[in-house]
């Protein structure tokens, strides 16, 4: 029989291997992401991987298995978080350190809740008609994944928390939106979407795609008032993600409409060292 001291070494084994297994799929998945989490303090690089994982399960269930029935995965993933949020324990170890997290930050479950809602309407719905339903989806898909990880970043500060969830949601928006761009060729033919209502494949053209690149300028614009604010190193973490994603609108703002709808954009390995680099000086001077 294991005495107390033993089980409560094991339990934290099992928690820190929890949280271990969401930041290889965090490194595996994004680079960039990755690098800039890496700048941010212990624990709270914990929690924003415990986050990336649980959402790159669910994306990845509507996005990539395709040969499977991914209604049923998607069910027992949401059933399974439940099961762990209820239990405070899963033996899922994704779901396990996402549980965790929620529960040291005082998460608000119904964020995860229009996340899970736009996942499934990624598996039920393949055009948004209007803007109410593509802001309702970006919600859901984008925003409140920033406001679980503003949750993080204020600690506890409940008057920053409120000050800064516009600007945290106009973030998530812009970047979200700026995939959206970039992928216009994959979601097209490989998964049959349209997330933008104002035009379809045969109509796509530069006029279209300078109104959207200018509504994804207004993001940004009111997202970095929020940066400015944020505390320690959250902030030189979350302007590096803000230097790359405008970086990637610059190059699609450059890029022909045809070309879009043919390659996915992208930015280069040395450039992207080189925005980080020069994010990073911008912090330490203070100049952002």
């Amino acid at each position: 029989m294991k005495n107390r001291t033993n089980k409560a070494a094991e339990i934290e084994l099992y928690n820190n291997t929890s949280i271990s297994i969401s930041k290889i799929i965090t490194q595996s998945y994004s680079t960039s992401f990755s690098i800039a989490v890496s700048l941010l303090p212990n624990e709270m690089r914990k929690g924003i991987y415990s986050i990336y994982g649980f959402v790159r399960i669910a994306d990845e269930i509507v996005d990539t298995f395709q040969d499977t029935d991914q209604a049923f995965l998607l069910s027992n993933f949401e059933r399974d978080y439940k099961d762990a949020l209820h239990y405070g324990i899963s033996t899922n170890p994704v779901l396990n350190a996402f549980v965790k997290t929620l529960n040291m930050y005082d998460i608000p479950t119904h964020l995860v809740d229009s996340f899970l809602d736009s996942m499934k309407a990624d598996l039920n719905k393949s055009k948004y008609v209007n803007v109410t339903e593509l802001n309702q989806y970006i919600y859901g898909s984008a925003d409140v994944v920033g406001l679980m990880c503003l949750k993080i970043f204020v600690n506890g500060n409940t008057e920053m928390y409120n000050e800064l969830e516009k600007p945290a949601m106009k973030l998530g928006s812009a970047f979200q939106k700026v995939n959206f761009l970039r992928d216009l060729k994959s979601d097209l033919e490989q998964l049959n979407r349209t997330y933008f209502h104002q035009f379809d494949v045969q109509t796509f053209n530069e006029s279209i795609k300078q109104e959207l690149i200018t509504d994804i300028e207004k993001d940004f614009k009111e997202a970095r008032k929020g940066i400015i604010k944020l505390p320690g190193k959250s902030k030189l973490a979350v302007f590096i993600a803000f230097v790359y994603y405008r970086h990637l609108l610059i190059i699609i703002k450059k890029t022909p409409a045809k070309k879009i709808l043919a390659k996915r954009i992208r930015v280069n390995g040395p450039k992207k060292l080189w925005l980080m680099g020069n994010a990073y000086l911008k912090y330490q001077f203070n100049m952002i």
